[in-house]
């Protein structure tokens, strides 16, 4: 995640602020060094009253910073425009980087609070800098004489980036454009905002409490002892307690007998943010998909979609549509042949029942089983916490020569997290990891990857390591047994950590290119490690059961891959559907009251979508394109997929999964110097040639 720059993320005005009196700065870590290895957040002594006048402070500084570029009477240059945008808001950075990501893993009403108070002025901020017309003409200046100024490659892409930015930010807009555009921004911004504590509230909210074991016939005991803990925890000892979180969710749907608690469950998730309460995210999304709309028209787009498509690889429309349509339409032939498999079932079983949405885990494992003789469960004990950790610690090392280095000494903000120094082949440091395992109600669900600070260097020219957090929300451990994975969390855990890769590799002097990738670019180093988690060869490195010791067995192994092609068909189509409705919301090119629920309804009924397969994220709770930066990107993960397919066939047919040489390219071309040019043009430069649609098509089950 890039935080410097107002093209990425909200910043604040400081227009009519004061900076922090002498005794609140005296006592305030962020201004000053934090005193702590690696200069990483002093959390143990970070407080929430120190936020707002280290934000305002840090835009002062910024302000300040960006006056000095334009009040220089010299001709601009690289260093006295572009270099100097480029290093601003150092101070801002610094807060930005803890405050957002804490909001997300550590959320509270306090800090909702300043989040509500500082949004509005970020926007403005961002745009006061983005539409500064003394700093476009300078920028307009370096970009219109560059090829006068003898600049090299990188300091070209930097200004050329620059110059697109201002421009996609408003900067040629008259000034009733740019007004319409600041005020579209700000309520953006607290729209944003908004959707994601619905969404937080929402999940806390939702409990589905079991007073008799005997309701939980099929669910595994691991699962039923968790369920026990968070009931005593909440309470309600002796009792059971479920939530939408996923280690509590998925467990249930696949292996709880009781199909009216799975219903409830599912319900439960499948219905957040659609229960007109006061957390209803339906006004949220209409809203939001309007301004969208109203932005990318002001600034010459036909819809939203092809304002942010054209930063991306696949550039247009067109293009993506075309791309979703063609793995859509046979992975929906895939699913209706899985759903009829485990129709087949049910009758046999005498169930008397159709289908249902909250049927399909259940019986596809039922149908796993039938047809692989395998079951998930057998996989955990190999599969604890530790274990997948210490595997992909193993795996990277074995790639790029890079160690793990777990580190005590480091505050943490919450206890249970751990970090680890990061050292090159060299014994260089790259930085710190900061791993977070587990759901706690402070958290938003699922699993991501973002940096406390980015790698880089500053206006001095020094550089600095990357403080990168992975969080996750893993089954967590129970009584005297660790926390035991299944595979989709083993998968995600390796998916997450090649985020942090990506962010360790990248090297080059400008923030505006080092590590900055388009966004159906960025999935690429993550899905790539996905792949490497489960080679046969690579299981065997770290697959280990918890109390004996024993490597996974072949036969154990054999079935998990023999089996990698199971489900793929729901999979593909539950994924694609919520691309394609992502797509639909951002092609609209009017504006109108939008009736959320009948819009999704419509989308998928023209897609065919069948009734037994919900989208993978409904419009009430799509963080990834309403609450985060992926609107008119989330097919971004199945573009990436077929680079990720194309490369790692390529390591498998040199015969060698940790080919040296292959690794070193990818880490230069893919990694280390990805933002040097356009996503395709490094991708091309490791492989030497254009990604083929085989091997991602293989790999899902539809050639």
């Amino acid at each position: 995640m890039k935080i410097k720059h107002f093209l990425i993320i909200i910043t604040m005005s400081v227009i009519g602020l004061t900076s922090c009196n002498s005794d609140s700065c005296n006592d305030n870590p962020f201004f000053s060094d934090f005193g702590t290895p690696f200069e990483a957040p002093a959390f143990d002594k970070i407080k929430n009253e120190h936020y707002m006048p280290a934000f305002i402070e840090g835009m002062k500084q910024q302000k300040a910073e960006i006056e000095a570029i334009c009040a220089n009477t010299e001709t601009p240059t690289f260093e006295n425009t572009i270099w100097a945008y480029d290093k601003s808001g150092e101070l801002f950075s610094k807060v930005a980087g803890v405050f957002f990501n804490l909001m997300e893993c550590m959320s509270s009403d306090e800090m909702m609070k300043i989040a509500e108070e500082v949004s509005p002025l970020i926007s403005t901020h961002g745009d006061d800098i983005a539409m500064n017309p003394v700093l476009f003409q300078k920028i307009k200046y370096v970009y219109d004489h560059r090829a006068e100024m003898n600049l090299d490659e990188q300091q070209n892409r930097v200004v050329e980036k620059y110059y697109n930015d201002f421009i996609r930010s408003g900067a040629g807009l008259d000034a009733e454009g740019q007004a319409k555009l600041r005020d579209i921004n700000g309520k953006m911004s607290l729209l944003n905002l908004q959707y994601n504590q619905n969404m937080l509230a929402e999940n806390a909210a939702f409990k589905m409490v079991v007073d008799n074991v005997e309701d939980l016939a099929g669910l595994p005991e691991a699962n039923i002892k968790a369920a026990a803990e968070q009931a005593e925890a909440d309470g309600m000892p002796g009792k059971y307690m479920f939530t939408t979180a996923k280690p509590s969710l998925i467990p249930f749907l696949q292996f709880a007998d009781n199909r009216a608690l799975r219903e409830k469950l599912y319900r439960g998730y499948f219905m957040r943010g659609n229960n007109d309460n006061e957390n209803d995210n339906k006004q949220v999304v209409n809203e939001l998909v309007n301004l969208r709309l109203q932005k990318a028209q002001l600034l010459g787009y036909p819809d939203y979609a092809s304002y942010i498509l054209a930063e991306n690889m696949a550039k247009d429309v067109p293009t993506v549509d075309e791309f979703l349509k063609g793995l859509y339409e046979p992975a929906l032939k895939v699913a209706k042949e899985e759903l009829k498999e485990m129709q087949a079932i049910a009758d046999r079983e005498g169930a008397g029942i159709k289908l249902a949405s909250w049927d399909w885990w259940y019986y596809a494992e039922k149908l796993r089983k039938e047809k692989y003789d395998f079951d998930e469960n057998a996989l955990r004990p190999y599969l604890s916490l530790d274990n997948v950790r210490n595997g992909m610690f193993m795996a990277a090392n074995k790639l790029y020569g890079v160690t793990f280095e777990k580190r005590t000494d480091i505050p943490v903000y919450f206890d249970g997290v751990e970090t680890f120094e990061v050292k090159d082949y060299d014994g260089s440091t790259l930085g710190l990891l900061y791993l977070d395992y587990y759901p706690r109600a402070s958290k938003s669900t699922g699993a991501w990857c973002t940096s406390f600070r980015e790698g880089g260097y500053d206006i001095k020219g020094v550089r600095h390591s990357a403080l990168v957090q992975l969080v996750m929300n893993f089954t967590p451990a129970s009584g005297d047994t660790p926390s035991l994975l299944n595979w989709d969390e083993t998968e995600t855990m390796w998916h997450e950590f090649g985020h942090s890769l990506h962010a360790f590799f990248s090297e080059g002097k400008y923030s505006r290119t080092c590590g900055n990738v388009p966004r159906d670019y960025v999935e690429l180093p993550s899905q790539v490690m996905e792949n490497w988690a489960g080679e046969p060869e690579v299981i065997r490195m770290y697959a280990k059961h918890y109390q004996t010791g024993e490597v996974m067995p072949d036969s154990l192994i054999n079935k998990l891959e023999n089996s990698g092609l199971f489900n793929q068909g729901f999979e593909t189509v539950e994924f694609l559907a919520a691309a394609i409705l992502d797509m639909e919301y951002h092609k609209i090119q009017e504006v109108k009251d939008i009736d959320v629920n009948k819009f999704e309804k419509d989308v998928m009924d023209n897609i065919g979508l069948i009734d037994e397969i919900i989208p993978r994220y409904r419009s009430t709770y799509y963080g990834h394109i309403f609450g985060g930066g992926y609107a008119a990107g989330y097919y971004v993960y199945y573009w990436a997929a077929v680079l990720d397919s194309d490369a790692f066939n390529y390591f498998k047919e040199s015969g060698d999964l940790f080919n040296p040489v292959l690794a070193k390219s990818f880490r230069i071309n893919c990694l280390q110097e990805c933002g040097n040019d356009e996503g395709m043009v490094q991708y091309k430069k490791f492989r030497g040639q254009e990604p083929s649609l085989d091997p991602f098509l293989k790999r899902h089950g539809l050639k």
